[in-house]
C-alpha cells in the first residue's frame, strides 16, 4: 500500500515538473521576452503615454473655460471721504461707507489663444514626439532581443561542456573498470587504479562546476526573458547550426534604429529651439467672462430684496495684447543653450555612425576567424578521438602507459570544448553581424 501511494505521488510529481518544462527555440524564447520582460513592456507604455503628452499640448490651443466663485464677509467696511460739494454741502466733508457685509460672485470665463508662438511649434512637435517614441520601442525590442539571443547561446555552450564531461565521465568510467580487472587479475599496478580514481573524482569536481554555471546562465537567461526563475527549459541543439553570412553588403548606417533615434531627437531639439526664440514674438488671446453677483447684510445665498439682499449680473470681452520688451537676455540665454544641445547632438551622430561602422567590420572580422577556427576545430577534435581510441587499444594491449591514456583523455575534452566555444564565438558574431545590419527582428520572422 505505502508504495502504491509512493509511485502515485511520485506519477504526480513528475507529471508537474513535465507540465512546468518549457520547449525554446530562439525564436520562441525572443517571443516570450518582447512580451513578458518589463523593458519591452515599459516601452510600448511610453508610445502609449506620448499620446496624452500630445494631447497635452493640443490642450494649449483649445479654449480654456473655467468656473469661478467666492463669498466674501467683510466685518468692517471702508470708509471713504467725499467733498461734501458733490452733494451740495460746500465747505463740508462726508464719510460715507460704500459696499455690502456680504458679497458672493458666481460666474464663468473663457480664455482662447489666438497667436502663440510657442503653441504653434508645440503642435508641430507633436507628431515628432509619437514618432520618437515609437522608435524607442523598436530600439528596446532589438535590444531585448540581442541580450535574449546571447544569453540563449551561452545557455547552449554551458550545456554541451556538460555533455563533453559527461562523456568523459562515460569514457573514463570505462578505463576504470578495465584497470580494476586488471588490478584484481594482477596485471595492474595499484598506483595505477588510484590515479584512474581520482581521474573520475576530478571529473565529478568539475561536472559540478559546470551545473552550477548551467544553472545560472539559464537563471539569466529566464530573468532577460521575463519567465519565472522556477520554469524549466530545454533548448534544442538544431538551433545551433553554423550557417553563411553576406560579408559583402555594407550596411546603410542611417537606417539603424541608434541612428534614427538621435536623428528624431535632433528635430525635437530644432523645435524646442524654436520654442524658446517664441518668447521674442508677442502673444494675443481673447478672454470673455460672465458673473453674477449678490450684495447684502446678510449672506446673499438665497437672500431677496425683502432681506436687503440684491443680485445683478455683469459680463467683460477682452482681447490681451503682450509684448515682450527685455527679459534681462534670459530668452537669448536660452536660446543659446538651445543652440549648444542641437551641436552636440550633431556630435554624437557622428560618433554613432562611426561606431555602428566599426560593430560591423569587428562582426565581419569575428565571424571570418570564427568559422577558420571551428573547421580545425572540428578537425582537431576528430582527430583526438581517433588518438584516444587507438591509445585505449594500445594500453589495453600493454603498448602504452595510463599517462599517454589520460592525456589522450583530456586532449579530447579540450579539442571539444574548444570546438564549442568556437561555436559561441561564431554565432555572437553572427548577433553583431545582424544587428550592424539592422536586422535583429529576422530572428524572429524566420
Amino acid at each position: 500500500m505505502k508504495k502504491t501511494v509512493l509511485l502515485i505521488i511520485l506519477t504526480f510529481a513528475l507529471g508537474a515538473n513535465a507540465q512546468n518544462t518549457k520547449s525554446l527555440t530562439l525564436k520562441e524564447a525572443i517571443n516570450y521576452a518582447l512580451e513578458n520582460k518589463a523593458d519591452a513592456k515599459k516601452a510600448k507604455l511610453k508610445v502609449e503615454n506620448s499620446e496624452y503628452q500630445i494631447q497635452e499640448i493640443r490642450s494649449r490651443a483649445l479654449p480654456q473655460i473655467s468656473a469661478n466663485g467666492n463669498l466674501t464677509y467683510n466685518p468692517v467696511l471702508q470708509t471713504t471721504v467725499i467733498d461734501g460739494a458733490n452733494f451740495g454741502q460746500p465747505g463740508s466733508t462726508i464719510q460715507a461707507n460704500f459696499g455690502q457685509k456680504w458679497i458672493s460672485t458666481a460666474g464663468v470665463s473663457v480664455t482662447q489663444a489666438l497667436f502663440d508662438q510657442s503653441v504653434f511649434i508645440g503642435l508641430k512637435a507633436a507628431k515628432s514626439t509619437r514618432e520618437f517614441y515609437q522608435i524607442n520601442e523598436q530600439l528596446t525590442e532589438e535590444q531585448v532581443i540581442e541580450r535574449v539571443a546571447n544569453n540563449y547561446y551561452q545557455v547552449y555552450v554551458q550545456r554541451q561542456k556538460l555533455t563533453v564531461i559527461d562523456s568523459t565521465y562515460k569514457n573514463t568510467t570505462k578505463v576504470r573498470n578495465i584497470i580494476k580487472g586488471q588490478f584484481d587479475n594482477g596485471l595492474a599496478k595499484k598506483i595505477d587504479l588510484d590515479r584512474i580514481l581520482v581521474k573520475i573524482s576530478n571529473i565529478n569536481t568539475q561536472r559540478q562546476q559546470v551545473l552550477n554555471a548551467v544553472q545560472i546562465q539559464e537563471n539569466t537567461l529566464k530573468f532577460y526573458m521575463g519567465m519565472p526563475i522556477e520554469t524549466q527549459i530545454v533548448i534544442p541543439n538544431t538551433a545551433f547550426e553554423v550557417s553563411s553570412q553576406s560579408l559583402s553588403e555594407v550596411p546603410n548606417t542611417s537606417n539603424r534604429t541608434e541612428y534614427l533615434l538621435l536623428k528624431k531627437q535632433e528635430q525635437l531639439l530644432t523645435y524646442q529651439k524654436k520654442a524658446v526664440e517664441a518668447g521674442y514674438y508677442p502673444t494675443v488671446s481673447l478672454s470673455a467672462g460672465y458673473n453674477y453677483i449678490g450684495q447684502g447684510p446678510v449672506i446673499p445665498i438665497g437672500g431677496k430684496p425683502a432681506d436687503g439682499v440684491y443680485w445683478s449680473d455683469f459680463s467683460s470681452i477682452g482681447l490681451n495684447l503682450k509684448v515682450p520688451i527685455f527679459t534681462g537676455f534670459g530668452t537669448r540665454a536660452k536660446v543659446r543653450q538651445a543652440d549648444i544641445d542641437l551641436r552636440s547632438i550633431k556630435e554624437d551622430l557622428n560618433d554613432t555612425k562611426l561606431s555602428l561602422d566599426l560593430a560591423f567590420a569587428n562582426a565581419k572580422t569575428q565571424i571570418d576567424n570564427s568559422l577558420t577556427t571551428i573547421n580545425n576545430q572540428k578537425e582537431n577534435a576528430q582527430l583526438a578521438k581517433e588518438v584516444l581510441d587507438n591509445t585505449r587499444n594500445n594500453y589495453i594491449q600493454g603498448l602504452a602507459s595510463l599517462t599517454d591514456l589520460l592525456d589522450a583523455e583530456n586532449s579530447l575534452t579540450e579539442a571539444q570544448n574548444n570546438y564549442t566555444s568556437a561555436i559561441l564565438d561564431y554565432k555572437l558574431a553572427e548577433i553583431q553581424l545582424i544587428k550592424s545590419k539592422g536586422e535583429l527582428k529576422s530572428l524572429i520572422n524566420n
